[in-house]
């Protein structure tokens, strides 16, 4: 089974040089390793050429984002597994061999995340994808190991093969065939859950999508964008609104959109009463975008099949915010 890496890299030397190395001698023997480069300004190209020969280049003409810079990359890397991983990402020895085994096992699983831990403390999941992703009903996605900010102690609690809705673009494993199949990304998201999105796709066609936690890796996280960053708020409230119009089932589209609505603005108030009008903004942003897009979505929805019973969890919100449920063991 031949599986490619590929580091999606912009501008992105420094952390080519803290984090390809641990790539390249935990993977080289099992995989082909490849940076793909969009439209880097920086010296990331030399930096790879002079150090590190054997990996390979993929140059992007434009920056497209995380969503066009991957399905343009993937375009020209023949494999049978593509490995989607972050230029911010550290993996461990062994990483990739649990990983390769549940696919040679399974065939109709086609897409596999790692247990994803907290560089900055490798105590604790990381924020984005843990253990594993979720939606609950209104499209608020969540993982386990991690409710909206709350981030639990890894205490092998999920050292598990488990079934899950969603795997983190963060290092994200899906079969080639399946991928071109679903023509990849959809490059309207640029960044931030599209591979939310891919995932719910992959299952409308009656693939499962699986977390293997004897891999492990530790993931910076925001070293693109900081958690903080008010694009970084623009770019998930829109793309999860998106999710839901592109998605969410029949017999409950038009409750979940007015719903989402109605949560989006709670949470644009929140942001007022805590002083950062700035993320209001973003939201509002997000809104108008949104509405702009809305009937293009729509026309996109139409050729899906839905899956049914995508929402573990009913409300993420009620359950963290009113009843302080914070840990995934403790939903109900």
């Amino acid at each position: 089974m031949k599986t490619a890496i590929v580091i999606l890299n912009w501008n992105g030397q420094k952390l080519l040089e803290q984090f390809l190395p641990s790539i390249v001698n935990f993977s080289a023997n099992e995989a082909e390793i490849y940076v793909a480069d969009n439209a880097s300004t920086d010296s990331s190209i030399n930096y790879i050429k002079e150090f590190y020969p054997a990996v390979k280049i993929v140059q992007n003409v434009v920056n497209g984002g995380y969503a066009k810079g991957y399905n343009d990359a993937l375009q020209s890397i023949n494999a049978d597994i593509y490995c989607l991983i972050n230029s911010d990402v550290e993996v461990t020895e062994n990483w990739l061999s649990p990983i390769i085994d549940v696919f040679k096992s399974d065939e109709k699983t086609a897409i596999i995340q790692p247990k994803i831990l907290d560089y900055k403390d490798k105590t604790k999941f990381e924020y984005a994808g843990a253990a594993g992703g979720f939606v609950d009903l209104y499209g608020y996605p969540y993982c386990r190991g991690r409710v909206f900010n709350h981030l639990e102690k890894d205490n092998n609690q999920f050292n598990d093969i488990s079934e899950i809705f969603w795997a983190s673009g963060a290092c994200f494993f899906i079969r080639s065939q399946v991928y071109h199949q679903l023509n990849g990304f959809d490059e309207d998201y640029f960044a931030h859950q599209e591979e939310i999105d891919l995932c719910w796709r992959t299952q409308n066609i009656g693939y499962k999508v699986k977390y293997v936690g004897m891999s492990t890796v530790f993931h910076v996280g925001g070293a693109t964008l900081q958690e903080t960053n008010p694009h970084k708020t623009y770019l998930n409230f829109r793309n999860s609104l998106l999710n839901i119009v592109k998605n969410v089932p029949k017999k409950w589209f038009l409750f979940v959109v007015f719903s989402r609505l109605i949560l989006d603005g709670i949470a644009g108030i929140k942001f007022l009463i805590e002083l950062r009008p700035i993320h209001t903004w973003s939201i509002l942003k997000a809104h108008l975008s949104f509405y702009k897009n809305f009937f293009k979505f729509l026309g996109k929805r139409r050729k899906l099949q839905k899956k049914q019973d995508y929402n573990l969890h009913t409300s993420i919100v009620w359950q963290y915010f009113f009843l302080g449920r914070k840990k995934f063991e403790n939903l109900k």
